[in-house]
């Protein structure tokens, strides 16, 4: 059962006026935000010119625990192109949607709830939508891997393109991963700190900043038992996976994908091998773009 279930509220709930519309007071400030990025990662984006008029999935990799240092600069690189003309919105945990502050700035950056409902909506009122379908299977991956593309074998944004009938269009962001170093990814972890089962995570991790707040912790003049106790509420603690090194951050979009490039059944072969196929396709490309990033 989902955290969503388990609290006494659905996702399908969750009623949204103008997905992918920024508020104005989002444009306003997105100019500060500009200023800390580019100061803190510099980021560029190649490729915006191959975004296709109407209804798609851009479809990226995710990196750096939270993924904060990628989505501020994605957002903030779209908005200088674009500001407020070509609306795009972001999936985002349910769950956020639900708790304060993000209950009331997801809404105003134009996200939406991460579930076929809203992405059908989305999509059918023409507005395009950004999908990190590696969720925290990859933005929590050990830092090593941080060049390896992995959606973990998801393919829910598959069904949701093929629907729809919209292209996929693939973007590799390179350099995430090094503003938020992770060392341990672990679905037991999730359970055994509460608190991010609580917030309907299904796994978590272990970043360097979490390793870190623990030596501190450690260092301090506590008893035992409360330096356990506090190590555990820090690394449980989403600012435990904040992004906090200034690594220079590459986006790159590729080209669409048309649906019917991605799901011809009629060599007859199953669903599942279909959408198998369509998913190497994809990271393939993801991953080309990660590469020469």
């Amino acid at each position: 059962m989902s955290a969503a279930r388990r609290a006494g509220w659905s996702a399908e709930e969750i009623r949204l006026e103008e997905p992918g519309r920024v508020r104005a007071s989002v444009v306003r400030a997105s100019r500060a935000v500009r200023a800390i990025v580019r100061l803190a990662h510099r980021p560029t984006i190649e490729g915006l010119e191959r975004l296709p008029r109407g209804p798609f999935l851009l479809v990226a990799n995710h990196s750096g625990g939270l993924g904060i240092a990628e989505i501020l600069s994605f957002a903030a690189l779209y908005l200088e192109a674009f500001g407020d003309t070509r609306p795009l919105a972001g999936f985002a945990h349910p769950m956020s949607f639900r708790l304060w502050p993000t209950s009331s700035l997801l809404p105003a950056m134009g996200a939406i709830p991460s579930t076929y409902t809203h992405a059908r909506q989305t999509l059918a009122q023409g507005v395009p939508l950004l999908v990190f379908p590696g969720g925290d299977h990859e933005t929590l991956r050990p830092v090593w891997q941080h060049a390896r593309v992995d959606f973990g074998g998801r393919t829910g944004f598959l069904r949701i393109a093929r629907e729809a009938g919209v292209p996929i269009v693939p973007m590799g962001i390179r350099g995430g991963a090094l503003t938020a170093p992770m060392l341990v990814r672990s679905r037991r972890l999730a359970r055994l700190l509460v608190l991010p089962h609580l917030i309907g995570q299904k796994r978590w991790g272990v970043s360097l900043l979490g390793v870190l707040g623990v030596a501190g912790i450690a260092a301090l003049p506590l008893p035992l038992t409360a330096k356990v106790l506090a190590s555990a509420v820090w690394v449980g603690s989403p600012l435990s996976l904040l992004a906090w090194i200034p690594w220079t951050l590459r986006f790159r979009v590729g080209e669409p994908i048309a649906p019917e490039a991605l799901f011809s059944s009629s060599d007859g072969r199953s669903d599942d091998d279909v959408l198998g196929g369509a998913l190497a396709k994809v990271e393939g490309a993801v991953q080309a773009l990660v590469s020469a990033a």
